[in-house]
């Protein structure tokens, strides 16, 4: 049962030391062990007061994401893709910032491995974007991916899959739905088949959200799934008022209402 026991601790401080980090720019691509990482000049102990992954204070080693993205400019799409194809959409201008909520990449130490998400899950590591004053720009929680493999430059969403695009003529509710749809929505979900993300479910096709949540019903679940879908193995988080405002929300129902009208088979 020891030799067991030792067999899989070695197999897993081996696969952590393993581990890489690639970053794939249009200037070229640059790959990162975890202990390159850890060893690097900028790499300092930072403390999380409210991770969104654990629920609790975290302390990281962790790298200033920005001296990662050598190359990278403010107006260039980026998008940072986990392990278990959750795909989040980020403009590069919030990784670069020295001001306001600062990005980090979290390197796990093989030799001090993070705990657990959940009994009988796997850690956040061996690498996880995390924030510093996250609230200072509104950084939602799908802007948090853990387990994140790779940071990748790409063309801008609206040019990428122009099926989740609104009509022309679509109010500036709209529009701004469609925004807070790619900060919000589209890491984890595709919509008329359109996306990257290979985690969960499309939401519009068969059927929009808003075709069959009556009421108040889709507001209640965007605030609070558990509230309604009593699910233990659900991730889908909570977008409080802080990650997404009253007048976002509002937005972002307008965009799928209108959606459902613009449904691509699939």
């Amino acid at each position: 049962m020891k030799a067991a026991l030792l067999l899989t601790l070695t197999i897993l401080s081996s696969v952590a030391q393993a581990a890489e980090f690639e970053v794939q720019l249009n200037n070229g691509q640059h790959t990162w062990s975890s202990s390159e990482l850890l060893n690097h000049p900028q790499a300092r102990d930072i403390d999380i007061a409210n991770d969104v992954s654990y629920k609790r204070p975290m302390q990281y080693r962790a790298v200033p994401i920005r001296a990662l993205l050598e190359g990278a400019a403010p107006g260039d799409h980026l998008q940072a893709v986990a392990q278990d194809g959750f795909a989040a959409e980020l403009p590069a201008a919030i990784l670069l910032t020295k001001e306001g909520a600062k990005a980090w990449l979290a390197i796990e130490d093989p030799q001090h491995p993070w705990p657990p998400l959940a009994q009988g899950k796997p850690s956040a590591g061996p690498f996880y974007l995390v924030w510093t004053n996250a609230a200072a720009s509104q950084i939602g929680p799908e802007q948090w991916p853990f387990q994140v493999a790779r940071i990748r430059q790409l063309a801008p969403v609206e040019q990428r899959f122009p099926a989740l695009l609104p009509a022309t003529d679509a109010d500036s509710e709209i529009q701004a739905g469609f925004a807070a749809y790619q900060k919000n929505c589209m890491a984890c979900h595709r919509l008329n088949g359109a996306g990257d993300s290979e985690f969960g479910p499309d939401l519009n096709i068969p059927h929009n959200p808003t075709e069959y949540f009556t009421g108040d019903f889709l507001r209640q679940y965007i605030r609070a799934p558990q509230s309604l879908r009593r699910w233990p193995q659900g991730r889908m988080p909570a977008f409080n008022e802080q990650v997404l405002p009253p007048a976002e929300l509002e937005q972002l129902i307008a965009y799928l209402r209108h959606m459902a009208q613009r449904k691509n088979a699939l």
